[in-house]
Parts: C-alpha cells; sequence; structure tokens
C-alpha cells in the first residue's frame, strides 16, 4: 500500500470514528411545568433553566427563552409578554412550546444542532392522549428525528435509583411544578398511579393569596417562591425563621414591607399539602396487599423540586404512617432517568415508551 493510499485509509477511517458517534445523538428532556432540565449522555445535565418564554407582541416572535425570560416576568411592558407554556404539566400554548423546545434542542446540539436527534421526553401520569400527542408533536417540529414519552413516575424512580424491574411494589411521589405524580411500580410497569395538579406553582400562589388576605400586600411570583423556598416549611416549628417581603399596598397603593414568618407560611400551603396527601391515600387504598406491605417495609420516595420543602417527608411519614425518604437530589431524578433510558433505549422502546 502507497503512502496516498494510507493517508487515504487512514482519513476515512478517523472520520468514520468521529462522524459515528454524531448521528446517533440523543437528548432526554424533563420538561417541567416550572423548569425545563436536559440531558445529554456522556456530558449530564447541560441545562436547567426556567419553562418561561418572552414574545413580542408586536413582531410576533420569541425574544428571550429561560433565565433571559424569567428575569421579565412582572417587569415587561404591555407589547412583550412573559409566560410559562405549559400548565399543569401539560401544554397550554403549542406555539410557544414548540419554540421553547427548539430553543433547548439548539443549545443541547451545540455545534452539531444540524443533526436531528432522538429525544425521551417526561409528561405527567395523568396526561390525556391528546396532551401526550401534543408534546411528541411539538418535539418533531423543533428538530426531533423521533420523540419518545415516558411517564413521570416511572423517569422519576429510574432516577432514584429505585429497581422498578423487581418483583416488588416501589412507591415514589413526584412532587414538582405543576403536578404531583404518585405511583406503584412493579416489574417495570405501574401498578396504580393517581396526578393532581398541585405543586410547587400552586404552593407560591397560596403563599402569596395569604399575605394579600393577611397584610394587603401584593407580592409577584418570584417574591412567593422566594419565601417559600428561603423559609418554607410543611411542619410548624417551635423556633420560627422570618422573613422581610416587599410589596405593593392595596390599600394606599404604595410600597410596602412586612415581616413574614415560617409558621404563617406553614399556614398558608396547608390547603395543597393536604391535596397532596389525599392522592396519595388514594394510590395506597388501591394498591393489591403484597404490594402495600413492601411499600410498608421499603418506605416511600420522595422526588422532584418541591420535595426539597422543608419537613415535607416528616408530614408524609406523620400523616400516612409510612417511612417517606427524599431521593438524593430529588429535583434532578425525572432528568436522570430520561438518562438511564437514553443509554438502554432499545431496550425501553420496546417496554415503557409510547413513541412517534
Amino acid at each position: 500500500m502507497s503512502d496516498k493510499d494510507w493517508f487515504i485509509r487512514t482519513s476515512f477511517v478517523i472520520r468514520r470514528n468521529f462522524m459515528k458517534p454524531m448521528f446517533l445523538r440523543k437528548i432526554g428532556i424533563d420538561l417541567g411545568t416550572a423548569n425545563t432540565l436536559v440531558f445529554v449522555p456522556g456530558k449530564g445535565v447541560i441545562i436547567n433553566e426556567p419553562s418561561v418564554v418572552a414574545i413580542s407582541l408586536l413582531e410576533n416572535k420569541v425574544l428571550a427563552v429561560g433565565n433571559e425570560a424569567k428575569e421579565m416576568i412582572g417587569r415587561t411592558p404591555d407589547t412583550i409578554v412573559a409566560s410559562r407554556p405549559l400548565k399543569d404539566g401539560a401544554i397550554a400554548d403549542y406555539r410557544v412550546t414548540e419554540a421553547m423546545l427548539k430553543y433547548f434542542l439548539n443549545r443541547a446540539g451545540g455545534r452539531f444542532r444540524f443533526i436531528r436527534p432522538e429525544v425521551v421526553l417526561s409528561i405527567p401520569a395523568g396526561v390525556t392522549s391528546t396532551e401526550r400527542r401534543a408534546v411528541i408533536d411539538a418535539a418533531l417540529k423543533a428538530g426531533a428525528k423521533a420523540a419518545y414519552v415516558v411517564k413521570e413516575p416511572i423517569l422519576a424512580a429510574i432516577g432514584a435509583g429505585i429497581p422498578i424491574h423487581s418483583a416488588q411494589g416501589n412507591m415514589i411521589i413526584n412532587v414538582g411544578g405543576g403536578t404531583s405524580e404518585i405511583a406503584i411500580i412493579s416489574l417495570g410497569g405501574v401498578v396504580a398511579a393517581h396526578s393532581a395538579r398541585v405543586g410547587g406553582n400552586r404552593i407560591d400562589q397560596a403563599i402569596s393569596d395569604y399575605i394579600k388576605r393577611k397584610y394587603s400586600l401584593a407580592i409577584g411570583d418570584r417574591t412567593a417562591e422566594e419565601v417559600k423556598i428561603k423559609i418554607g416549611s410543611a411542619l410548624a416549628q417551635v423556633k420560627e425563621d422570618h422573613m422581610e417581603i416587599r410589596g405593593r399596598d392595596l390599600m394606599g397603593g404604595l410600597p410596602k414591607t412586612v415581616v413574614i414568618s415560617s409558621n404563617e407560611v406553614t399556614e398558608a400551603i396547608q390547603d395543597e399539602l393536604r391535596e397532596i396527601i389525599n392522592v396519595i391515600k388514594t394510590v395506597l387504598q388501591e394498591t393489591p396487599p403484597e404490594l402495600a406491605a413492601d411499600i410498608m417495609d421499603k418506605g416511600m420516595v420522595l422526588s422532584g423540586g418541591t420535595a426539597q420543602l422543608r419537613y415535607l417527608d416528616q408530614l408524609i411519614s406523620k400523616t400516612i404512617n409510612v417511612p417517606c425518604y427524599v431521593a438524593d437530589d430529588p429535583a434532578f431524578c425525572v432528568v436522570r432517568g430520561t438518562g438511564i433510558v437514553l443509554e438502554n433505549l432499545e431496550v425501553y422502546k420496546r417496554s415503557i415508551m409510547l413513541a412517534k
């Protein structure tokens, strides 16, 4: 073989080996009401941004997505709207959701964005077939080569390290921004499940409404979320935390500052927490006795961003009389689950997925 032939052949092999993984690109997306997380095999979670899109009404075009768009909430003129295209885990605005997915897919693709990836997306367990179809269509139109959807409880359980294919009952409680997904999983399938359209966003709204009623103070969504994160608690505490908040006085219309305690936040969110617990009870009531015994032994696993609310696991344990544990990095369980599914895509295609 001449030096020229050797060089041509070697260049072809190098180019073929370099190009091969590019054409096998896969992306996992936790399409949440509050935040969207993107997973790329070999890199992990590369995007974690709010599911918010800012649109110019005059030009009818997207101005910003994610963190930049969230900064605009409550601060835009009449000609710009910053909103969340997903409501309660389902698509509320199809066109805007498509634009948001296109933005995240392009960012995940980097310099190889021209290659259409296979995408795995999370969907709430309680969505209708029409809502499921809308998610798949939005992903395909946003640039995916193929789109697969998996129910959030399954992905959360996989991401939390639960052995879903074992012949034992496992209970996952995934409390996100828009929905709470509770499921009993055994032998790779969902035995009993319920989805409640209550989560972090409803808790934020409850805090905002409470402050409005008690202090005649109007606060924004971002302030309510900050109160929840900093001093929110599912159980009343002997030693309270306090936080100073600013808003608009509803009586005089002028700026006003009040101090709120953690126990006031606990009081404000009781109805929402009670709703989540009632759904947990409903799922347990539908669980076969053998699987219920497994759950009594192993306990329940709590995942999702709202699982980080202080003492939520203790409230559930105390009310249900079953141990409850918070998963490691609960906000990342679903997107980690998409990553594991991507690594075993051919296996999962035949079992837990719906696709087009």
